[in-house]
């Protein structure tokens, strides 16, 4: 796999301009790099179902659609390029998750629907500055303001949750990341509690990755690891330890999970139950982890998402082997008790639950494990 440094010189040197308009439906870039790589080039970039080549479009300055010059002035160059930076995250996780794909395209297609997300979630290695922090600090400098940590003890994870800029949406009415700007999702291995040996693996890779964590978003952005490619041997061993370990020395900083928000859907999938039975009509499984649906203890914030994706890895060994991907989550949050009296048409996304629960997300987190995904359809 190439180092961080390596694919942001392949990317520029082989920029171009896109005059062409792609005959999408969908919100469009103005421009994007396009980047045909081997397979084997980049961590999870090649499906166990397919072979060869793949192309990757990065997106560099993607735009909703035509805006009108009113909405164009009131578009900030600040939040232009935190949304770019989103759609080329967003870019590399739909190009190596084609169930995520296939879903979105899914919901789209039901009443020809947008697509808000809730949140995106990322996992880091809590060791060296290689943590939340080093993810954080792109989007603390973009507006978000960090909310409340939670803690997985049982699993060795600590969380923040990030909330988006106030006032930001204005100029964005579209799909995805030109919809809504979504919350953020950190979390971080406690390495300092792992084994001895385990603490060693990831601290040889985080420590190799040199000025590394400073690029978070940026190797996010690129799909690129900080790090050189590990063992297969080593990736076992996190793994008999921790799941989360093992998917993050592989996936680096690339995107967890996006979330639909359900309750901004149009059609009847927008109760998040009639979108669990539409995901499961059309062949997919979902994470039985605690039931399907995954409910807070007041009872207002429900969430289910789907099992990861396999990916074909090619190791430093040179074993090449399936290992988990990223997945697409769902969440439905319904209007807190002192706004019951507002009409459903005047209910805005501030008169429902807000955060996270530690219950709800502690479940979530297995839509990597290997034991659901071992058993997967």
């Amino acid at each position: 796999m190439a180092s961080l440094s390596h694919s942001a010189l392949r990317i520029l040197s082989t920029a171009r301009w896109n005059s062409s308009k792609p005959s999408s439906s969908l919100p469009i870039s103005y421009n994007f790099f396009s980047l045909l790589r081997k397979s084997s080039s980049l961590p999870c970039c090649r499906h166990s179902n397919s072979g060869g080549t793949r192309l990757f479009s990065i997106m560099a300055t993607a735009k909703p659609g035509n805006p009108p010059q009113q909405s164009q002035s009131r578009i900030k160059g600040a939040e232009s390029f935190l949304r770019n930076v989103l759609a080329s995250m967003e870019a590399v996780y739909l190009n190596r998750n084609p169930s995520a794909k296939a879903i979105l395209e899914l919901v789209r297609s039901v009443d020809n629907d947008k697509i808000c997300y809730d949140h995106l979630a990322f996992r880091t290695f809590g060791t060296d500055g290689h943590g939340i922090d080093s993810l954080a600090n792109f989007f603390l400098d973009f507006g978000y303001t960090r909310q409340e940590e939670l803690s997985f003890p049982a699993k060795k994870l600590k969380a923040f949750w990030f909330s988006p800029p106030p006032n930001s949406d204005a100029a964005y009415d579209g799909d995805g990341v030109h919809g809504p700007l979504p919350r953020v999702f950190i979390s971080e291995l406690l390495v300092d509690l792992m084994s001895p040996q385990t603490q060693d693996i990831i601290r040889k890779y985080t420590g190799s990755s040199h000025k590394g964590k400073k690029h978070a978003a940026l190797a996010s952005a690129l799909g690129s690891l900080t790090w050189e490619k590990p063992s297969h041997s080593e990736f076992v061993q996190l793994a008999r330890e921790s799941e989360y370990a093992a998917w993050s020395l592989v996936n680096g900083y690339a995107v967890n999970h996006v979330t639909i928000s359900t309750h901004r859907l149009k059609s009847h999938l927008r109760n998040i139950k009639n979108l669990n039975e539409f995901i499961e009509e059309n062949g997919y499984k979902l994470n039985s982890e605690g039931g399907v649906l995954k409910v807070s203890p007041d009872g207002l914030l429900l969430q289910s998402s789907t099992l990861a994706d396999s990916v074909y890895f090619e190791f430093s060994d040179g074993i090449t082997t399936t290992v988990p991907c990223s997945y697409i989550e769902f969440a439905e949050r319904l209007v807190l008790p002192q706004f019951k009296h507002l009409p459903e048409t005047e209910v805005k996304e501030q008169h429902r639950r807000d955060g996270f629960e530690v219950g709800n997300a502690d479940k979530i987190f297995e839509s990597t494990s290997k034991q659901q995904h071992t058993g997967k359809a």
